[in-house]
């Protein structure tokens, strides 16, 4: 099963792109790109759509596989809609945990 990770590089190398161009197209240091084709990094909502619209596909296509048409219900998309806001949200935990530890380390 391939992950958001591996169709952003799909979608990339369709474009004959190289990471360090894409990188510069979504305003990323080519290593953050790198990390985020290799699942290394969480992708916000944000980014995910930032990256969607640069190598013009749907955001659906990097979520799940599929350009959405292949959707059962409006439920499917509820339910990955659902998931992202999940997903943020513990982005967002961590990122308060992170600037906490460095409160309490005094940085």
């Amino acid at each position: 099963m391939k992950s958001i990770g591996d169709r952003i590089k799909q979608s990339r190398q369709a474009l004959g792109l190289s990471q360090a161009d894409a990188a510069k197209m979504l305003d990323i240091s080519t290593p953050a790109f790198c990390k985020i084709e290799k699942n290394q990094t969480d992708l916000n909502i944000s980014r995910l759509l930032q990256i969607a619209k640069t190598f013009k596909v749907p955001v659906m296509q990097l979520i799940s596989g599929t350009n959405g048409e292949e959707l059962n219900s409006s439920a499917d998309l509820d339910a990955l809609k659902q998931q992202l806001i999940e997903k943020e949200e513990e982005v967002n935990k961590l990122r308060k945990k992170v600037i906490d530890l460095y409160d309490k380390l005094g940085m």
